[in-house]
């Protein structure tokens, strides 16, 4: 551990405290960032604790209290704040979904070790590796809806942004040696603008491989997990902690009408059985007798295009190895299937695909038309 001794975080659980935390950010030039939410225990999760650190002070702010928090608008949205996230997105995501928040000027650590081709991603794996910072993850997934917080967990969310800066400022040096600062930039760009994918109303999606079921055995999955659907909200806990997708599709596949026959579904526990059993076999009798879903089936993209998706991605790997990164350093994965789609002609066309990663089409935009041109893999 390093000689410095962590300061104590100041909690922020009022509307004075909030005000005076906000005045305090006048006169700040950049903010480190983090949140703690309730996914893991709660139906609906929310953001239960906001992390902020400044250059001499941390502060943990409990939005479970009730007080407007929407003064923070003005400073996530302010270019001339840089804020510094570790694994951003989560974060940007909660945050769009709860209080509408906006961002600009955005540093992701995580992020940036990905461009550096850093294999240990995690806060505590840099930290550690670092600056030789112990950052326990004993309490990674604790329920942070409970109150009050204990110490423990006061600590644990402060180490979450207390060494950020620092870090923010070693992994730039690295970029910035690189010259890779403007491809992090990019990514970290591109993270401001992504949006929260509300609850799928259909909840069968949920469950992978239920595009591959015939129509009547969808219908009985979707009423299973319309069942454990309202289980859930009852019970207030995430869908996986009452049923997992396993239990369900294997009973939908199964289709037993008895609880004798639901006793032979190899995924069905003793404990479930016990307490959903009933429940399960009615739900699988629902789906006999209602009409089948039909999905509408999607349409077979043309051979060419496979064709310069193939190649695309053949040649993305080929210069991922190269620089010793993930492939969608490279090339997001969105882009690429918006190039593979669109066959563009000219570096003019390509250009206006990439608008957003501009460093990356100034390195690699001659190749990447070169490879559409082909349109086949090697």
């Amino acid at each position: 551990m390093p000689n410095d001794i962590l300061r104590p975080a100041n909690l922020v659980d009022n509307p004075d405290a909030f005000q005076k935390m906000l005045g305090a950010f006048k006169w700040i030039s950049r903010l480190a960032v983090d949140t703690e939410s309730n996914s893991l225990f709660a139906y609906d999760e929310q953001i239960c604790l906001i992390q902020f650190s400044t250059e001499k002070v941390d502060y943990l702010v409990d939005t479970l209290v009730g007080f407007d928090v929407s003064g923070l608008k003005p400073v996530f949205v302010d270019p001339k704040v840089e804020k510094i996230f570790h694994a951003a997105e989560y974060d940007i995501l909660c945050m769009k979904r709860d209080y509408g928040f906006e961002f600009a000027n955005l540093f992701d650590t995580m992020q940036a070790a990905r461009v550096l081709g850093i294999e240990k991603l995690g806060l505590a794996n840099l930290l550690a590796d670092l600056f030789e910072v112990d950052h326990p993850k004993a309490l990674q997934k604790a329920d942070w809806s409970k109150r009050p917080l204990t110490p423990e967990m006061c600590a644990y969310a402060r180490m979450d942004t207390h060494y950020l800066m620092r870090l923010r400022d070693t992994l730039a040096g690295q970029l910035t040696e690189k010259n890779l600062l403007d491809l992090a930039h990019e990514d970290f760009n591109r993270l401001c603008q992504v949006e929260p994918n509300h609850k799928s109303k259909v909840l069968f999606t949920q469950v992978s491989g239920y595009h591959k079921l015939e129509p009547r055995t969808l219908r009985i999955l979707d009423e299973l997990c319309c069942y454990r659907d309202g289980l859930a909200r009852k019970m207030d806990r995430p869908h996986f902690k009452v049923m997992g997708n396993s239990v369900l599709l294997a009973v939908a596949l199964a289709q037993p009408q008895t609880i004798q026959a639901l006793k032979k579904v190899d995924d069905v526990s003793p404990k479930i059985l016990e307490r959903f059993g009933e429940e399960l076999v009615a739900a699988v009798k629902r789906g006999l007798v209602l009409p089948p879903i039909e999905l509408e089936k999607r349409k077979r993209p043309a051979q060419e295009y496979d064709d310069r998706l193939q190649a695309l991605q053949d040649w993305r790997k080929e210069a991922a190895g190269k620089m010793k990164v993930q492939s969608d350093i490279i090339l997001p994965r969105d882009v690429l299937e918006q190039i593979a789609a669109t066959r563009p002609r000219n570096l003019s066309d390509l250009k206006a695909l990439m608008l957003s990663i501009p460093w990356r089409f100034s390195q690699f935009g001659g190749e990447i038309l070169k490879v559409v041109a082909k349109g086949k893999p090697s």
